[in-house]
């Protein structure tokens, strides 16, 4: 034991030897591990073209979350599918694109942040391509797990760049340019995707993609300034935590699958449902054994984790993007259900929240900003949250417009602040060598949190349907009484405005008081977060324009320097 402990030591003292020599020899890279280093600041024409291009990137990555929530019917009458086919034409993109942010953020430390992130435009362009010639549903599910892998990776890696290239107080407000880009499109997704349908083809929805994404390209090809590492490529794909990739691709696909296929296509309590989300839990506790013991570069370095302040934040990362998704998802079924408004209607009563959003988002950029405060927004952001979520349980069965338009905007006012301060909170705290990681992190607890937000929700709603199921059999046919009772109540809309005006206004207030206990949750969700919000710590952040690293060298120097801390750690408790 005493041998093993002694080479145990010499060889960590060679390690922080080969790590000085390092720093003696590449002096740009600092002994911790990649940390910010001073360089020329970007001139504001530099720094406009670069937020263009990644602008440009996150609008066609997130306008895909949304743009086919209206499409989807079209899309499932064109190709006669099942049930289940129906919601993969949704689920595959936000499946995709959750299990694919981690390992994105995790390649381009290795092989330098422009060309993986070309890479990702290229998938989701190729993804895009396969989905406007589809010929079959297949297929077309196919073109949503393409456009998926690309698009996670778009998400996260512009959020990376920002975090890279600029000094921490300057990030908010490029940060609040990307939040207002990613309030947009998921406004007007819903508009655009019903106006192909109706006036055009369901095909638009992808052929549109092909044009933006190409100028994004060229933009990011010639405008992203930003170093990249000469990493051989297969020194850099032999140094991928490939086994770390395939656990939790595997776990966020299993997990994400039983919560989709519950209660739609299997019962909830089906062996094939039970055994996906165990085992997809499962999965992911033996990916956090890997990240710990076994890879070298891991994906999601646990450190990041050791922070109560980084543990707060991703958990408010979580609960935003449940409750964001929600305003997307659930308003329009209000619309379209109760109001009756066709799919493009709905997209634009959904307008005062997609608008107020940016609005926020931009206001909280410009503020931290000036202040270097990034706490405010959030505890500011989560209260008004909380009394958007509350103020929905009070929408009424019929139109309203002072309600439907003043609670929008102030949920609007509490989502908007949220997109970027969690992460600027996230980065306050992070070293350079894991900017990618963690940003990777909170994306990836936001798509996580989408993906669950719909499924609760509409158990939440499919429950409170049911407990009301009488009153719908006395009012409307028996076969559409079937199909809202049997789990079809979001999808039955067109059917609901064919009813008579006395049938309509009974199915209107069982769907009002469905949904009201939804947004109960919603709130709950939204008070949950605040609690957390106690819990990050406070940073002033610093005006210093430095820029970030990638390589090998700079994972290596990051791995010799958390061995070097363990073992100063356990040196110390030997002693004590």
């Amino acid at each position: 034991m005493a041998d093993t402990d002694a080479s145990t030591e010499a060889n960590l003292n060679r390690s922080e030897e080969g790590l000085i020599k390092n720093e003696a020899e590449t002096p740009e890279y600092a002994v911790n591990a990649g940390d910010d280093v001073a360089d020329e600041q970007l001139t504001k024409a530099q720094a406009l073209l670069l937020v263009c291009a990644l602008g440009l990137s996150t609008f066609i990555a997130a306008l895909e979350q949304t743009i086919i929530s209206t499409a989807s019917p079209t899309i499932s009458r064109s190709f006669h599918t099942s049930e289940l086919d129906f919601t993969w034409i949704g689920t595959a993109y936000l499946l995709s694109a959750a299990a694919s942010t981690p390992p994105w953020g995790k390649i381009s430390d290795i092989f330098g942040r422009k060309p993986i992130l070309m890479v990702t435009i290229i998938v989701f362009w190729i993804g895009s391509l396969i989905g406007a010639l589809s010929v079959n549903i297949n297929m077309l599910i196919a073109a949503r797990v393409l456009q998926g892998i690309g698009g996670g990776g778009i998400l996260g890696l512009s959020a990376t760049i920002i975090g890279d290239v600029f000094s921490p107080r300057e990030r908010s407000k490029y940060f609040g340019v990307l939040g207002v880009v990613w309030g947009m499109a998921c406004g007007l997704g819903p508009i655009i995707g019903g106006a192909f349908c109706q006036y055009v083809n369901w095909r638009w929805c992808f052929w549109i993609n092909l044009p933006v994404a190409g100028v994004a390209g060229v933009l990011c090809l010639l405008f992203l300034k930003v170093e990249s590492p000469r990493t051989p490529i297969w020194e850099g794909l032999r140094a991928m935590d490939w086994l770390g990739t395939t656990l939790i691709a595997g776990a966020t696909v299993m997990f994400l699958l039983g919560l989709g296929y519950g209660g739609v296509t299997y019962p909830w309590h089906s062996a094939i449902v039970i055994s996906l989300i165990v085992f997809g839990i499962v999965t992911l506790f033996v990916y956090t054994l890997v990240e710990w013991k076994i890879a070298k570069y891991p994906i999601t370095p646990l450190r990041l984790f050791k922070s109560i302040s980084n543990v707060a934040t991703f958990g408010i990362a979580y609960l935003h993007g449940a409750v964001y998704i929600a305003n997307f998802y659930y308003l329009p079924l209000y619309f379209q259900a109760v109001l009756g408004a066709s799919p493009i209607l709905s997209g634009v009563y959904l307008l005062p929240v997609a608008v107020t959003l940016c609005v926020a988002s931009t206001l909280t950029g410009v503020y931290i900003s000036k202040t270097g405060r990034y706490r405010p927004p959030i505890y500011f952001g989560l209260i008004m949250m909380i009394l958007g979520d509350g103020l929905y349980t009070d929408l009424q069965p019929y139109t309203s417009w002072s309600r439907i338009i003043f609670f929008q905007i102030i949920a609007g006012v509490g989502l908007g602040p949220l997109f970027q301060a969690p992460i600027i909170a996230v980065f306050s705290l992070t070293k350079a060598a894991d900017i990618a990681s963690s940003a990777a992190t909170v994306f990836f607890m936001r798509d996580i949190a989408t993906a669950m937000s719909i499924v609760f929700g509409g158990v939440i709603f499919e429950n409170r349907i049911n407990a009301h199921a009488s009153e719908i059999d006395a009012a409307v046919p028996a076969s559409l009484a079937a199909q809202i009772a049997g789990g079809d109540a979001t999808s039955v809309t067109d059917d609901i405005r064919a009813l008579s005006a006395d049938a309509r206004t009974v199915v209107a207030e069982v769907y009002t008081k469905a949904l009201q206990d939804e947004w109960i949750f919603y709130t709950a969700l939204s008070a949950g977060a605040l609690v957390l919000s106690v819990l990050i710590s406070k940073q002033v952040l610093s005006r210093e324009h430095k820029i970030n690293k990638q390589g090998l060298d700079v994972q290596e120097a990051s791995r010799l320097e958390e061995l070097i801390m363990a073992n100063g750690d356990k040196t110390d408790t030997t002693s004590a």
